[in-house]
């Protein structure tokens, strides 16, 4: 059985060839076999009528001595008919084939015309009167077995030469075809054991080094989800463990009666009820997330007054910021108008809010303005906080980021608030623009189709959004 493709590569070539030469062989004789018959008729009139004028210019006095003679040197036996049927034969050796002339060509000849054999004729000969002795004679000159070996071996011969250099440029031709799709099948083995690091040269312009500079650049992709996915993992992991080693710790404190007073029992509850606040909240925002990665997460576009939902969330979230004395401003106009998914677009001003009172100062001030035109609406939302540099503008938005300790002071978040924020502007065909400076504040800009198209699922990979560029403005 045959399995490998350089070997199939090979057969099917020589089977084509050889097939090739066939098939041109019989047709070239087909094609050409009445052109060969001709010419060699002709061939033969011309040694005809050299014998004849040759025999009337010497006279030899032995007929037969002459005539083999001339056979020796034209290759062409004869016939000889007399008018009572007689018939001698002059061949080039004893025991030579020699052809069957019908009695019809011997009378014609006799009669004093030329003859040429016919395609009903098996062999190919003429017939041509002929003087001998002062008696008119029926000379027939048969087409040179010699001479049509000599054309056969050099055919073959031919044909054999360009069956060998014609394996030989196949060898060597199947083998630069071969080699790339081999290294290519060796770096797909690795590939499969997770080697990542797969170099394959493309030097080549054809359909296979597309095919190898396709396969680099899936290389560096699944590289890359690879990575995302090992630190998604591990994030997760930190992110769980972190809580549950604290409630875990706690709980068995609480278990030892004699160590714990009564004022420290309230105060190790209430972080356990916090770390698990903390888990929950992960827990839902993990949920969402690989919701909103899905095909299958709904997304009911409907309009509804954006200033209004603004307005709520705000409401909702005044605990938050009264309890820090920060002052909110708002610039929103009345009934601006846009048609989205109002649930998933509630959840962008929420952690956007949220984002901005955690990280600003008691006493500082958020603004909070919507700019709209015929096609687009702008979100702003500006504070006065603790900002960031610009190497962070990106990195914000990658699920579990999260902002220097030593500068925020706050670790209640799980870095998933503005990652959820991301998809969700993308999945309405939206886009982020960010602006901050450390200890100036941060201003991000939402930007949103008045009525975006259905979002394309498909084009949006998973963990797309923990690496895709924002656009940054400085103002």
């Amino acid at each position: 059985m045959i399995k490998t493709l350089y070997v199939r590569v090979i057969l099917t070539f020589l089977g084509i060839i050889i097939f090739s030469l066939i098939c041109s062989f019989f047709i070239g004789l087909y094609v050409f076999q009445k052109q060969i018959s001709y010419e060699g008729q002709n061939e033969m009139i011309v040694v005809g009528k050299e014998i004849i004028h040759r025999y009337d210019d010497a006279k030899p006095k032995d007929t037969d001595e002459f005539l083999n003679s001339m056979v020796k040197v034209s290759a062409h036996p004869i016939h000889l008919y007399n008018h009572a049927g007689e018939h001698t034969f002059y061949g080039l050796k004893k025991g030579s084939p020699a052809v069957t002339v019908p009695p019809e060509a011997v009378k014609q000849v006799l009669q004093g015309k030329l003859y040429r054999s016919s395609a009903e004729d098996k062999d190919i000969f003429i017939g041509m009167p002929f003087m001998l002795n002062g008696e008119w004679r029926a000379m027939f000159l048969q087409y040179s077995a010699e001479n049509e070996n000599i054309v056969n071996r050099m055919v073959l011969f031919v044909l054999l030469l360009v069956l060998l250099l014609g394996s030989v440029c196949i060898l060597i031709a199947a083998r630069y075809l071969v080699e790339p799709i081999k290294a290519l099948t060796n770096a797909t083995k690795r590939l499969a054991k997770g080697d990542f690091e797969v170099e394959l040269k493309v030097n080549r312009i054809d359909e296979i080094g597309e095919l190898t500079q396709s396969y680099v650049e899936m290389a560096g992709e699944l590289k890359q989800l690879e990575q995302m996915r090992q630190d998604f993992v591990s994030n997760v992991s930190h992110e769980i463990q972190t809580p549950l080693t604290s409630i875990s710790g706690f709980a068995k404190a609480l278990q030892n009666h004699d160590l714990i007073v009564e004022e420290e029992r309230s105060e190790y509850l209430d972080i356990i009820i916090a770390e698990s606040e903390r888990l929950s909240r992960l827990s839902d925002n993990l949920l969402k997330l690989a919701s909103l990665d899905s095909e299958h997460h709904p997304f009911n576009a409907s309009p509804f007054n954006l200033d209004e939902q603004i307005r709520t969330i705000v409401v909702t979230c005044e605990p938050q910021w009264s309890a820090k004395g920060i002052v909110i401003d708002l610039e929103l106009p009345e009934a601006v108008k846009i048609k989205g998914d109002e649930d998933q677009l509630k959840q962008v001003w929420m952690n956007l809010l949220s984002n901005s009172i955690k990280f600003t100062p008691v006493g500082g001030n958020i603004r909070i303005s919507i700019d709209s035109s015929a096609a687009e609406v702008s979100v702003t939302v500006s504070d006065n906080g603790i900002g960031m540099s610009p190497e962070e503008f990106n990195a914000v938005f990658q699920r579990f980021y999260k902002i220097d300790k030593s500068r925020n002071g706050n670790n209640n978040g799980n870095g998933l608030g503005l990652a959820i924020v991301k998809k969700i502007v993308s999945l309405h065909q939206g886009r982020i623009e960010v602006d901050s400076a450390i200890g100036e504040g941060t201003t991000i800009i939402v930007r949103l189709p008045v009525s975006p198209p259905a979002p394309s699922r498909k084009s949006l990979k998973p963990f797309e959004d923990a690496s895709a560029p924002m656009d940054i403005v400085r103002e």
